[in-house]
């Protein structure tokens, strides 16, 4: 709800400078992933100690009190500590994909987490649409307080009606030690800087889309134009993830996610290439299509390959890889548009993901350790 405008907040708060505005834009952006990178480990090991629903509870109480509290700022680096402290608390997603693997069979594993990814992206679809029209009707700092107590709404569901989410305890695990972890860790590494190139080549564009969309269109409405701009490769990704986690079943994540990473490449052309605003729309909406085969394959691969006493640790890192490319992201995406030109960030963007399909194309070590564990 709060993304499609916080480029415009910005600018509410006293920063009116194009140039000014993207560079604040990018570390706004980028403050939460901050702080969830180092702490996202930390709550995944929790979740394998205490359980998982206690961990979904802090995240989500945690992020509701500080949205709230970002409609009352009064400058831009108000904003900037509050979306750090945020970072803090966040997990609620990942902690949600854990528990969900969790009780999901291996050969069902690519339906479950791509259904969950369309629930995941409904919510991205529906929320700039309404944040948008709420607001160009009641003002910016109403929609962080409202989004604040939907995330207190969705926490109270969790608190009545999921599972408490019992911590695995199995003798491997009583008998393990630590250096042993990281040894049983040591498969998903390439997994983990996948998600995180996947994340630097998605969240690149991300705090630019509406300044771009605002160079783009000149008409009324903007800031619902900007919602729509945002949300409609929601709209395509309620398509395209639970069908592609299902192909993903059938012939193996890791083919699934190379096709996702170049068909969402070529996608940028169009929309790097164009002065229309439909064209920017349509690209968007491919983009869509094929961003659905991504991060439910890279969570199905960490599933797979994660030890089950470690399943909700492996999560946890898998999320912190994916806070550092939303780190670094829209760091290089307000950068590039600030130093060079916004139309840069769309062919970085293109190529970031054409280097992660290479590498997992490449990378037979991987491909090895998957059809060892398909067989064992």
């Amino acid at each position: 709800m709060i993304i499609p405008f916080l480029p415009l907040y910005i600018e509410e708060l006293g920063i009116h400078q194009l140039r000014d505005v993207n560079l604040w834009s990018g570390w706004i952006f980028a403050a939460q992933s901050v702080t969830a990178v180092i702490f996202q480990p930390l709550w995944g090991a929790m979740a394998d100690k205490y359980g998982r629903k206690a961990m979904l509870l802090r995240a989500g109480f945690g992020m509701a009190i500080m949205t709230i509290l970002m409609g009352f700022v009064s400058a831009p680096w108000q904003l900037l500590v509050l979306r750090l402290i945020n970072g803090v608390f966040s997990g609620f997603i990942s902690m949600s994909i854990s528990l969900q693997a969790s009780v999901t069979p291996d050969d069902h594993a690519g339906k479950a987490l791509g259904t969950l990814q369309t629930g995941q992206m409904a919510g991205s679809l529906i929320g700039p649409l309404i944040g948008g029209v709420l607001a160009e009707a009641f003002g910016f700092r109403s929609v962080f307080v409202l989004t604040g107590l939907i995330l207190f709404t969705a926490s109270i569901v969790v608190m009545i009606y999921v599972d408490k989410g019992v911590p695995v305890r199995t003798k491997e695990k009583i008998n393990s030690r630590g250096t042993s972890h990281w040894r049983m860790m040591t498969p998903l590494i390439p997994i983990f800087v996948a998600t995180t190139v996947t994340q630097i080549g998605m969240m690149s564009i991300q705090p630019i889309l509406s300044i771009y969309t605002k160079l783009l269109y000149h008409g009324v409405h903007l800031e619902f134009i900007a919602g729509l701009v945002v949300s409609i490769t929601g709209v395509a990704n309620l398509i395209g993830s639970p069908l592609l986690g299902r192909f993903g079943d059938r012939i193996g994540q890791r083919k699934i996610l190379i096709f996702s990473l170049v068909m969402s490449g070529l996608t940028f052309i169009p929309q790097a290439l164009t002065d229309n605003i439909t064209v920017l729309l349509i690209g968007r909406f491919l983009l869509g299509l094929f961003v659905g085969g991504m991060l439910p394959s890279l969570n199905v691969l960490v599933k797979k390959l994660a030890p089950q006493e470690l399943q909700a640790r492996a999560f946890g890192f898998n999320s912190s890889a994916q806070f550092l490319g939303n780190l670094i992201g829209p760091l290089l995406g307000s950068t590039v548009s600030a130093v060079l030109n916004i139309r840069y960030v769309f062919y970085i963007t293109m190529s970031i993901l054409f280097t992660n399909a290479l590498m997992l194309l490449f990378n037979r070590k991987l491909e090895r350790t998957i059809a060892n564990k398909a067989h064992s």
